[in-house]
């Protein structure tokens, strides 16, 4: 049985991490509204762009003359996994559920007799695919220095990504992300990137439009442009989405502090009445022997 002494440091301790746990609680709260702000404002222009290339995409069909971003390789045999995790941890199950549906992808893939490359953003993902895939990965993202997600950071991923395709590295290029719904609820995504692919539905219906020189160049100039445009929406979902789920878990953790302080209390009262006691029955029992 532990004693009065070793209570009372243990309800410190727990009342100290409480209060850290609090902290971090409203932090990610606060991050958390502009985060969701940055990522709500990018949506329409993603899906806005999104529907200026499908309509793009379908006049220009399966011409010889498409862009490769579009066409392909021809091939799918090699897949480049863009895996985008957090950084830091204390959020849940959000980074290990982005890492699990990448596992997923990569074990089906590697059944199929695919050749499987893997490129991180986010310390945590790497960490958590260098167990069982560390021949697969391929590169890494570091951002953990960036304050504030900008395009400026999804354009160097996308150029990355760019060089490798140019180089003949991968056929197909898959990004994997939590797409934000709200504070408890950020959804695993995977979506493929290259070769481009459009919902026919996105297109706009009530406008016909005339490009010049013609849709092949533009799509060409464009193509580029939405890829990154996709991944910096993605990662301003993941931010979104790692501090919703962040604060939702220091909100847990700080109720969780709360309850066993109240069990350390009622057990420190619990010992120290039986310490009362035992001294009393001492007292009376030395005073009888008189």
């Amino acid at each position: 049985m532990p004693s009065l002494k070793d209570l009372k440091n243990r309800i410190q301790s727990v009342k100290n991490t409480r209060k850290i746990t609090k902290a971090m609680q409203m932090v990610a709260a606060a991050k958390l509204r502009r985060a969701q702000e940055a990522a709500e404002n990018a949506r329409p222009y993603a899906e806005r762009m999104t529907a200026v290339m499908t309509g793009l995409a379908a006049s220009v069909g399966g011409s010889d003359s498409a862009p490769r971003l579009l066409a392909g390789t021809g091939s799918d045999q090699t897949h480049l996994l863009v895996v985008m995790t957090g950084e830091r941890g204390l959020c849940g199950g959000f980074n290990g559920n982005i890492a699990k549906l990448a596992k997923a992808r990569a074990t089906e893939l590697l059944a199929k007799g695919k050749t499987v490359k893997i490129l991180t953003v986010g310390k945590k993902g790497r960490d958590a695919l260098r167990r069982d895939f560390s021949q697969y990965l391929v590169g890494h993202v570091d951002l953990s220095e960036v304050k504030r997600i900008g395009y400026v950071n999804a354009q160097d991923i996308a150029r990355d990504i760019f060089t490798r395709f140019d180089a003949g590295d991968f056929d197909v290029a898959t990004i994997f992300f939590a797409r934000f719904e709200n504070v408890i609820s950020q959804i695993p995504t995977a979506q493929q990137i290259i070769p481009a692919t459009f919902d026919s539905a996105a297109a706009s219906s009530d406008a016909s439009y005339e490009y010049e020189p013609n849709e092949e160049t533009i799509l060409a100039d464009l193509l580029p442009r939405g890829v990154a445009t996709q991944i910096f929406g993605a990662l301003l979902e993941n931010n979104a989405s790692f501090n919703g789920a962040q604060m939702s878990a220091m909100d847990n953790a700080t109720r969780n502090a709360g309850d066993m302080i109240d069990k350390l209390t009622v057990e420190y009262n619990r010992s120290r009445q039986a310490v009362i006691t035992n001294e009393l029955i001492e007292i009376i029992s030395g005073a009888e022997a008189l």
